[in-house]
């Protein structure tokens, strides 16, 4: 017996433009892929990033106030003594997170996401770890045991229009490309429109970064680097990162710039330096004034006079532009 269907034609469809929780990193009714290696901060950036959504706060690199409520899942962290105490930390209005108090294991195509969504009107919804909502007789290493999972949550960001960010661990394998470590089948990443990158790297001890390392909905966004202060987010501005540069631990391209960035980014991790001092660092390297002034455009560094000496310091992330 021939199935029912219905053929519809381009020419009927409303084009219409993408919307972004944060561009170019969220999309609204997408799904987003936060991935890293366990201690590096997944967990402390998304809730710095819940935390200014609660009290319209500017997000990294952008200018627009954004307000709206979140619901966070989180399987790994105890809610009272770690994850409430962190959103306080980072100034959030807790009354606009929730989560969903639910019996049984709440799965990646749970119906009550939908329900839970529209209920609470939230425009962002956080399932952390991926691993806690794969179920278990799902092999999240094989394509057709996960995809029919991630088509329905796909469907629940699209249809509620809200943001749907994953938060997953990287795996073990040493080498290759960074497509392939994340946990679980490829088709994990293939399904979200967005994947970032939170690690560290061996040439900037004390930083955070964070790396689109895949965007279908515009250009790849610029590395952002941070710190955390007594486990809050301090945005640092943008860095020459690279998604590979993380995963193997070092950056492949020694440059006499990029040895200017990371000498420049190092000696103001902690604040402000004479530009005086920053030059003569960086000619003990044999780097002429000239590179030193590059990779300072390529930190968002400002320069500001005091004391008859000039000074440099990262431009605070809520003055820098898209």
């Amino acid at each position: 017996m021939p199935s029912e269907f219905s053929l519809t034609y381009l020419n009927t469809i409303q084009s219409r433009d993408v919307k972004w929780l944060w561009y170019p990193y969220i999309p609204y009714g997408k799904i987003t892929i936060v991935q890293g290696d366990p201690g590096d901060g997944k967990t402390t950036f998304i809730l710095s990033l819940i935390a200014g959504l609660t009290h319209a706060g500017n997000l990294p690199c952008s200018k627009e106030k954004l307000f709206c409520k979140s619901i966070y899942q989180n399987t790994e962290d105890d809610l009272a003594d770690t994850i409430k105490p962190r959103l306080e930390r980072h100034g959030a209005d807790c009354s606009q997170v929730c989560f969903i108090d639910k019996p049984e294991q709440l799965l990646l195509d749970d119906n009550c996401l939908e329900t839970a969504i529209l209920e609470s009107q939230a425009k962002l919804l956080v399932l952390d770890p991926l691993q806690s909502f794969i179920g278990e007789n799902v092999d999240m290493n094989r394509a057709n045991s996960i995809r029919p999972r991630l088509s329905k949550l796909k469907l629940i960001a699209e249809k509620t229009g809200c943001a749907v960010v994953i938060i997953g661990h990287l795996n073990k394998k040493a080498g290759g490309k960074v497509d392939y470590r994340g946990l679980g089948s490829i088709d994990i990443q293939a399904a979200a429109r967005s994947v970032l990158l939170i690690g560290k790297h061996t040439d900037y001890p004390g930083f955070r970064f964070v790396v689109q390392q895949k965007n279908n909905l515009a250009p790849l966004s610029k590395t952002l680097g941070f710190t955390l202060d007594n486990g809050v987010v301090k945005w640092l501005g943008t860095f020459p990162i690279l998604a590979e540069d993380l995963v193997i631990g070092e950056t492949r391209k020694k440059s006499k710039e990029r040895i200017a960035v990371k000498i420049i980014a190092n000696l103001l991790l902690r604040g402000a330096k004479p530009s005086e001092q920053i030059f003569k660092r960086c000619a003990d390297e044999g780097i002429s004034e000239r590179t030193v002034n590059n990779a300072k455009k390529k930190l968002n560094i400002r320069a500001f006079r005091k004391e008859n000496a000039w000074y440099w310091e990262f431009i605070p992330y809520t003055s820098l532009e898209k």
